[in-house]
C-alpha cells in the first residue's frame, strides 16, 4: 500500500522557488550558512530520499531529513510498532504500539513539517518491487537490519545509478558509508559474501544501546544533506566505525573491487536476484513440529508443549541447557536450568552428562540450534532444540514469563 501525503505548491522565478515567509523562518539557520544558503536549501526542497526501514536508524533519519526540508521522503516498512522498539525508535510513542510503523511515522513527520511530501509504503522491499520504488528517488538510505535487504538495496541502487547511504548498528558499535556508482565501491566490494545464518545476531538477539541508532542515523542524514546540497566531503570510499562504549571513531578506506559482480569491470549481475537464497536464509527448514504419537524426542526439535508434558511426566531426566548470556537469564528462564553461554559451550562441555537428555534453549531458538549442532559434532546424541525458544515458550506455556 502506498499513501501520498501532501502536494507542495511551488512558484519558480529564474530557476529558484520563491520561499514563503514560513519556509524562510523554518529554514533560516540553513539559509545563513554560506555553504547552503537559498540555493542549497532549494536543492534540498527539490530532492527526494527513500528510507528503507523505519526502525532505530530510520527514526532519526526521517526526523532530521524532514526537519531539514528535503522535499519528498519515501518511507518503506512492513512492521508494526512493538513496546520493545520504544527504547531506541524515537518516532513512536506508547500510543503507537500495534500500529503500522509507516503510518505512525507519517503522522509524526507530517505534524513536524507539513511542507514535506511523504510517500508511505506499508510493505516489504523485494526483488519484485525494488526497482520500481527506488527509481522514483534521488538517494536511498539503508536503515535495515538484515543482510538480504542490504544486498537488495545495494544492487538496485547500482542498477539504477542511485546513491546508497548505508548504516548499521549492533550493541555499542555502528558503521556508516556512502556507496555511489562510478565514484567508489559498493556494499558488495566491502562485503563480497554474506555471513552464515546465525553468525551475526540482530538487535533482538544481541541487544543495542538505545542512543546508538540515533547517532548513526544522524550521521547518515548528514551525508544525505551534503550530497543533495553538493557540499563537503562524503564518506564515499570510506567506512566510518563508531564505538559508543569507548566513544571512539575510526575510519578505513574501501577499495573498489574490479571483480565485483555488480559494479566491477565485467559485472555478472544484471538484474535483481533471490537475496534470501543468496544469504542462505531461504533453505527448506528441517521438520519442526514433533509428532505426539512418536513421542516428544522423535525429532531434533521439541515444541514447548511437548517439553512441558515431558517435564511433568518425569519419565526421563531432562537437562535444560540455556545458552544465553547470564544477564539474560536474570530476566527470565525455565526452572531449573543450566546456564552455559554458547561462546563457552565447547570449553565447558564436561559439565554436561552425555547419557541424559539435553534440551537447549535460547531466546528465539536460533542460537540454541547452533549449540545443538556443536554438541552433536563432538559426540553428544540426546540433544534437542526448543523450537521457537523462550519467546514461544512464553506465548504457549508460561504467559507470566517476561518477554524482552
Amino acid at each position: 500500500m502506498t499513501i501520498n501525503i501532501l502536494v507542495r505548491k511551488e512558484c519558480n522565478v529564474s530557476g529558484l522557488s520563491i520561499f514563503s515567509n514560513e519556509e524562510i523562518k523554518r529554514y533560516s539557520r540553513h539559509l545563513i550558512l554560506p555553504q547552503i544558503g537559498m540555493r542549497g536549501q532549494q536543492k534540498l526542497k527539490d530532492s527526494s530520499v527513500l528510507l528503507v526501514g523505519a526502525g532505530g536508524l530510520g527514526s532519526s533519519l526521517a526526523i532530521y531529513l524532514a526537519a531539514a526540508g528535503v522535499g519528498r521522503i519515501g518511507l518503506i516498512d512492513f512492521d508494526r510498532v512493538d513496546l520493545s522498539n520504544l527504547q531506541r525508535q524515537i518516532l513512536y510513542t506508547t500510543q503507537d504500539v500495534g500500529e503500522e510503523k509507516s503510518s505512525a511515522a507519517a503522522k509524526k513527520l507530517s505534524a513536524m513539517n507539513p511542507l514535506v511530501d511523504l510517500d508511505i509504503y506499508s510493505e516489504r522491499l523485494t526483488s519484485e518491487n525494488a526497482l520500481e520504488i527506488i527509481a522514483k528517488y534521488d538517494i536511498v538510505a539503508d536503515g535495515t537490519d538484515n543482510f538480504p535487504t542490504r544486498y537488495l538495496v545495494n544492487d538496485a541502487c547500482i542498477l539504477l545509478d542511485k546513491s546508497n547511504v548505508f548504516g548499521s548498528v549492533s550493541q555499542f558499535e555502528g558503521r556508516v558509508s556512502v556507496f555511489r556508482k562510478g565514484r567508489g565501491p559498493c556494499y558488495r566490494c566491502l562485503f563480497p559474501t554474506p555471513p552464515e545464518p546465525g553468525q551475526v545476531q540482530n538487535c533482538a538477539q544481541a541487544g543495542i544501546l538505545g542512543v546508538l541508532p540515533g547517532l548513526i542515523g544522524v550521521l547518515q542524514a548528514t551525508e544525505i544533506i551534503k550530497i543533495l546540497a553538493g557540499i563537503g566531503k562524503t564518506l564515499t570510499g570510506r567506512l566510518l566505525m563508531v564505538d559508543a562504549l569507548d566513544m571512539h571513531f575510526d575510519e578505513i578506506n574501501i577499495r573498489q573491487n574490479s571483480s565485483c559482480p555488480i559494479c566491477g569491470e565485467a559485472p555478472t549481475i544484471n538484474g535483481l536476484i533471490d537475496y534470501e537464497e543468496f544469504c542462505h536464509v531461504a533453505e527448506k527448514p528441517k521438520p519442526r513440529h514433533t509428532s505426539e504419537t512418536n513421542g516428544p524426542f522423535a525429532e531434533e526439535q521439541i515444541s514447548p508443549h511437548a517439553l512441558q508434558q515431558a517435564l511433568q511426566e518425569g519419565k526421563q531426566e531432562i537437562i535444560i541447557l540455556d545458552v544465553r548470556e547470564s544477564l539474560e537469564t536474570e530476566i527470565c528462564k525455565i526452572e531449573p536450568s543450566l546456564n552455559i553461554p554458547i561462546d563457552e559451550l565447547f570449553a565447558r562441555k564436561d559439565e554436561l552428562a552425555e547419557d541424559k537428555v539435553i534440551v537447549v534453549v535460547c531466546k528465539f531458538g536460533e542460537q540454541s540450534q547452533l549449540a545443538v549442532d556443536l554438541l552433536k559434532s563432538i559426540g553428544f546424541n540426546g540433544v534437542y532444540n526448543l523450537e521457537g525458544g523462550l519467546e514461544r515458550w512464553a506465548r504457549e506455556v508460561d504467559d507470566n514469563m517476561p518477554q524482552y
